[in-house]
């Protein structure tokens, strides 16, 4: 698979930036039943104590009973982003992402605390930061690494978000994320 160049990220950048700041549609679910699988969901249920259900976040060994771990239970990411950095819809939930939003998810549109109304259930942005890591880089090569982590890239937030369940409920592929304050 050929990676993007930096030049060919940096161009769709406009793109990205161009993502609506309320009401992006939820593009793509993926759970994660193991390290290294996924499985692309039209729906799923978000709870509490799970997340998603059936997704390995619970035994992903971030010290399990901690606030910061419970502040990791979705990730989600820009589909722009996915698209651009992975090609082909296929590989995007390689990013090991759950949720696939059509959504400015910047720092400036989504602070930690702000809440999404998704389907049925309502999650909450928190501060814990997503970063490019190995597999990332591995997968899209490091030009796409340096370009997600890039100062830009970090106040766009576009290697994605972390968020936690508030209330639960059922998602589904093209729900619509709406801002909803605490």
């Amino acid at each position: 698979m050929k990676h993007q160049t930096r030049d060919e990220l940096d161009a769709g950048l406009a793109h990205i930036q161009a993502s609506p700041s309320d009401g992006g549609r939820l593009e793509m679910l993926v759970r994660r039943p193991r390290t290294d699988e996924r499985e692309v969901l039209e729906a799923g249920r978000l709870d509490l104590e799970a997340g998603l259900v059936g997704d390995k976040w619970r035994n992903s060994g971030h010290g399990r009973d901690s606030a910061e771990h419970l502040d990791m239970q979705l990730t989600l990411m820009n589909a722009r982003v996915a698209a651009l950095v992975a090609g082909s819809r296929e590989r995007w939930p390689l990013a090991g992402d759950q949720l696939y939003v059509d959504l400015d998810l910047g720092h400036e549109n989504l602070p930690p605390g702000i809440r999404l109304q998704l389907g049925e259930a309502l999650i909450e942005v928190t501060a814990v930061p997503h970063t490019g890591c190995r597999k990332f880089s591995a997968r899209f090569g490091k030009d796409a690494t340096h370009f997600v982590n890039s100062k830009q890239g970090r106040q766009l937030n576009l290697r994605g978000i972390n968020a936690r369940v508030v209330e639960p409920g059922t998602i589904r592929v093209g729900d619509i994320a709406r801002k909803s304050q605490p």
